[in-house]
């Protein structure tokens, strides 16, 4: 099988840092295929919207469809691309984040070859409003990159925080100002944070508005994760809304690879699967008191979750579980084209 990649985010500032496009290459590695990026923006020079995504390529497209079995779209949310109307081969449609409760365009997702997502709530959601073609697929990792390496509980606690911002709205919606403002309150803390080169300044300029410079690091380059998990106790990902952050957040996954417990908010479907495992603490609302509570809840039990880590965390996770979850979605999409 051969197929085409497609991709609605901007290619990331600072490479390697963005999950998606990871996962998309690590298919890509295994079933070959191009990538094309749909978004026009990088170039153009006034914004388009999500509507025109990919009009800029047609004729790139066309011409590669003349030697491909099908179109592999990646987005974050149930989008109705019109672009995916315009192509000649079937179109399988990966959502990777969370699904919102609003009922997306039915009959345009039922019009495509497949539609996937990551976690079961979304499917659930999903196939509860109609979508008769939706498969549940799995994210992964090469967690072979990742070693266990335990750091004792000495007074101090540190925390790598992923999945950064991409607007300034999202300091808010990721947590980040609530985490931030929970660091003052608790001297025994620390923070580093993932960053990826977008807003670099505004979260440089919050903490030292904040006083806080001796007790965050900002890791603003690609840098081998597991040497920066080898030196937190666990790692923690916030989202009030489901839509802008993956279902499962990379660094979550990777900290799980290299046995460290992650503290997340209820409202990304991971959640689910920590509370199954007791992997890690949820965190009901993204607030500063919320997010103490749960950390200090981590610390009180922090020796039984490790070990529930330690026993799961790299085997759950692995590329070739996502690699042989996608191939039974492109093996059924191809049996029926």
């Amino acid at each position: 099988m051969k197929l085409l990649y497609h991709m609605t985010n901007l290619p990331p500032r600072i490479q390697g840092t963005e999950a998606s496009l990871q996962e998309l290459n690590i298919l890509r590695q295994h079933f070959g295929g191009e990538l094309i990026h749909l978004n026009p923006n990088e170039q153009s020079p006034i914004y388009l919207p999500r509507l025109l995504f990919g009009f800029h390529q047609l004729k790139r497209i066309r011409a590669a469809e003349a030697s491909i079995d099908a179109h592999h779209l990646y987005n974050a949310d149930p989008f109705p691309f019109p672009i995916a109307r315009r192509l000649r081969k079937p179109v399988i449609y990966s959502i990777s984040s969370g699904v919102r409760p609003k009922r997306p365009n039915i009959p345009y997702f039922n019009s495509l070859a497949a539609v996937t997502v990551s976690d079961q709530r979304s499917f659930d959601q999903m196939t509860a409003w109609g979508i008769r073609n939706c498969f549940l697929v799995r994210h992964g990792i090469d967690t072979e990159q990742f070693s266990v390496n335990p750091l004792p509980l000495d007074g101090t606690f540190k925390m790598m925080v992923g999945s950064a911002p991409w607007t300034m709205g999202q300091f808010v919606t990721k947590g980040i100002d609530a985490l931030l403002t929970a660091l003052q309150k608790a001297p025994w803390l620390h923070l580093v944070f993932l960053w990826r080169g977008v807003l670099f300044e505004e979260i440089v300029e919050r903490i030292r508005r904040m006083g806080l410079e001796k007790r965050v690091e900002i890791i603003n380059q690609r840098i081998e994760v597991n040497t920066i998990l080898a030196r937190v106790h666990a790692s923690v990902a916030l989202a009030t809304d489901p839509a802008i952050i993956k279902a499962y957040p990379h660094s979550l996954i990777e900290s799980l690879a290299a046995g460290k417990p992650i503290l997340l908010s209820r409202s990304i479907p991971m959640a689910d699967y920590v509370e199954q495992h007791g992997c890690g603490q949820l965190i009901d609302n993204v607030t500063p008191e919320a997010i103490l509570a749960a950390i200090e809840g981590l610390i009180q039990n922090y020796q039984g979750i490790q070990q529930a880590v330690v026993q799961r965390g790299a085997s759950d996770f692995s590329h070739q579980a996502m690699i042989d979850s996608f191939k039974m979605v492109y093996d059924a999409v191809l049996s029926h084209d």
